[in-house]
């Protein structure tokens, strides 16, 4: 059986005022009318049952993660007590699916991305799926073919081919995951034409990630079981508090990937975006003849260039402003240039430091 693993724990910094601990912008509609959690389960229908879905958080988000997503069963939401990365929350992801088919298929992805359309990414999955049916210790990951020489993502290097069925992706064994590189790295990349964006999502046997990080992880793994083991006894709240706190946090593609000998990679036969920041949310929404791109209620007189995010019921007028951003929430407003976009993160430092939580 093919399982769906979100992981959705993420904070979203770089979404600020708008993302907070409370609200991060996986549950927030960044990208359309439902929320970006929302998106990415909706595109799983007719692949995936709401039977074979987990969706891995934050702990303190579980209770708007099932408020968004009111389908699903009630055990169907992981609440983490703290973060430690993804190689712990898929292998925790890993054994509790495990304890209902041990020869169960994750399929495993984050909840901010934006793909469509829905009919090519579960197509993608299914051809992960029969690739990990044809070598059950293969581990298949997904790569976006670059359209710049962006430093702000991982690259994996195309090896030798692999022979796909006709209307397939292409497939190639992945020579080398790199990590996010200078922009002059990025450029010799994109120019080589063999690497591709790292996408963070993949498909691999529960059963073959957990031997792995048996091999490679093996601290980790005995929290992870331990957990598990208690999962279904009076102790299970204190017992994942205290072996998850324990846990090294390390990202699977460190743990387990980068270490791998049979990995494989699908170029993306869908479009694909993760939507990092504000600049995002314009280049999913498009603009107005003044290319601004604005969501909620805005009056802009000789303003051009703009990404105005607020609520219908709250006015922003701009005068003679140019490639900026403004961003207003019921207690906190941004505005900033678009240049500047990418330094938000250090004005949530700065809260943190002046010690301004609730703003945060």
């Amino acid at each position: 059986m093919l399982y769906a693993i979100i992981m959705a724990g993420g904070s979203g910094t770089r979404f600020w005022p708008s993302s907070r601990s409370a609200l991060p912008k996986q549950l927030l509609p960044l990208a359309g009318a439902d929320t970006l959690l929302q998106d990415t389960v909706g595109r799983l229908a007719g692949l995936v049952p709401a039977e074979r879905t987990l969706v891995v958080t934050n702990a303190r988000l579980t209770a708007a993660v099932h408020e968004q997503l009111p389908h699903l069963p009630a055990d169907a939401v992981v609440g983490e007590p703290c973060k430690r990365d993804t190689a712990p929350c898929i292998g925790l992801a890993a054994l509790l699916v495990l304890r209902h088919d041990p020869e169960a298929t994750m399929a495993v992805m984050p909840s901010d991305h934006v793909i469509e359309p829905a009919a090519c990414f579960r197509a993608g999955l299914e051809q992960a799926a029969a690739l990990v049916d044809a070598a059950p210790d293969r581990l298949v990951t997904f790569g976006i073919r670059p359209t710049s020489p962006s430093p702000s993502y991982g690259y994996i290097e195309q090896g030798e081919p692999l022979p796909t069925a006709a209307g397939d992706a292409a497939v190639h064994l992945v020579a080398q995951f790199r990590e996010k590189p200078p922009t002059e790295v990025a450029k010799e990349y994109l120019a080589a034409g063999t690497f591709l964006w790292n996408a963070g999502i993949f498909v691999w046997r529960a059963k073959t990630i957990i031997d792995a990080l048996a091999r490679h992880q093996p601290e980790c793994l005995a929290h992870l079981q331990a957990i598990a083991a208690a999962w279904e006894t009076p102790d299970r709240e204190q017992v994942f508090a205290e072996e998850f706190a324990a846990i090294k946090g390390v990202s699977i593609d460190y743990a387990v990937l980068e270490h791998a000998d049979d990995v494989a990679v699908i170029e993306a036969p869908f479009s694909w975006d993760d939507l990092g920041g504000w600049s995002a949310v314009a280049r999913q929404r498009g603009s107005d003849a003044a290319g601004s791109t604005v969501v909620g209620r805005h009056l802009g007189l000789d303003s051009t260039g703009l990404i105005v995010h607020t609520s219908d019921d709250h006015l922003v007028v701009t005068l003679g402003l140019e490639d900026m951003l403004v961003v207003h929430t019921d207690d906190a407003t941004l505005i900033a240039r678009r240049s500047h976009e990418e330094q938000i993160r250090r004005v949530v430092s700065e809260l943190e430091n002046r010690g301004w939580h609730d703003y945060l």
